[in-house]
């Protein structure tokens, strides 16, 4: 078993009694998924679908399509769009989901489901769902959906593995991040002895980018801003895109996730911000700390989740005003 100690048993048993008896069952994870999301609710359909039951994935995307990073994700065939979903399924699963906005399209089925089951390694968000499988000492979503692999009594596979590993390195930052544990290293190697290309996971995830997009990174860190005072004097620095831009370079929203990675490297400040413009006109807004400020606080409290050192949230306001408001938020948080 994958340690997960603050899930009790009963927890566990409801869980895999739920999704052993359904006949019908949906997976979602948030929209613009990372490997986290996408890794680990494929990682769950693969399981589920060895066990014979109905199962879609899906995210609320339009248009739905799979982030150029993960295209390689073994399970995409049980993907289909958020208009093929089941509009009352007996059982719907969230993956790596802290908000039920986060949902995008799929957000009613948490309405209309006879049960819904959270999976997440994020507390801070707004709480939906009704039996909530949510651990935040998991260094990923991945670790909770690598412990219901084994008690739902499913070999794991490469295919499995495969999106576990994604899942897992991605959310640990391939395996920088304080939240890199033995448990996490032990992990690993277990997925790793399936036979998984680890090397090519990285290749896909980390080392490549379109030219297009190395054009747009370069705009966007030439906006960087260093704003020291700010965050409570634990120093912020932002930059932000625009739907003009994505069109500019011709590229996706989910292919300059890795921006704000490139941003917070910066030495003089706690806080890194990157703010994406949409096509709707707002912003996703992503925040990362190296632990002075709790981001996951503050992006809750603006309507997204996260946690201490990574977090997000949606802002229908334009640049201006979005950027004043987090730093009123930063400027009190702890």
């Amino acid at each position: 078993m994958t340690a997960a100690p603050n899930l009790p048993e009963e927890l566990w048993s409801h869980v895999v009694g739920t999704l052993a008896g359904a006949e019908s069952i949906v997976l979602a994870c948030h929209v613009a998924p990372d490997g986290d999301a996408l890794g680990s609710m494929l990682a769950a359909g693969l399981a589920l679908r060895a066990l014979d039951r109905p199962v879609f994935c899906s995210f609320g995307d339009e248009p739905f399509r799979v982030p150029r990073a993960y295209a390689f994700l073994p399970g995409q065939d049980l993907l289909v769009p958020p208009a093929a979903i089941p509009g009352s399924p007996e059982v719907l699963v969230t993956f790596d989901t802290s908000s039920r906005d986060r949902l995008g399209r799929l957000a009613e089925l948490v309405d209309s489901a006879g049960e819904v089951i959270v999976v997440d390694h994020h507390v801070r968000g707004d709480g939906f769902g009704r039996t909530r499988l949510v651990d935040d000492a998991a260094a990923a979503t991945a670790v909770i959906v690598a412990e219901l692999v084994d008690r739902l009594g499913v070999v794991l596979n490469a295919d499995i593995a495969c999106c576990l590993y994604t899942g897992l390195t991605t959310d640990t930052g391939s395996f920088k991040f304080v939240s890199t544990t033995p448990a996490v290293h032990e992990l690993a190697a277990r997925l790793l002895a399936t036979g998984i290309r680890h090397e090519l996971i990285a290749r896909a995830v980390w080392d490549t980018n379109s030219f297009g997009c190395i054009g747009l990174l370069g705009t966007a860190l030439s906006r960087a801003r260093l704003e020291p005072e700010a965050a409570a004097g634990h120093g912020l620095v932002w930059t932000h895109t625009t739907a003009a831009d994505l069109v500019r370079f011709g590229v996706g929203l989910d292919e300059i996730e890795g921006l704000i990675d490139l941003v917070r490297t910066t030495a003089e400040a706690d806080v890194a911000v990157v703010c994406k413009g949409d096509r709707d006109g707002g912003f996703k807004v992503s925040a990362r700390s190296k632990g002075a400020v709790d981001v996951g606080g503050v992006c809750a409290g603006l309507g997204g989740g996260g946690h201490r050192f990574a977090a997000g949230y949606t802002s229908a306001d334009g640049l201006d005003a979005t950027m004043d408001g987090l730093r009123q938020a930063l400027a009190a948080a702890r």
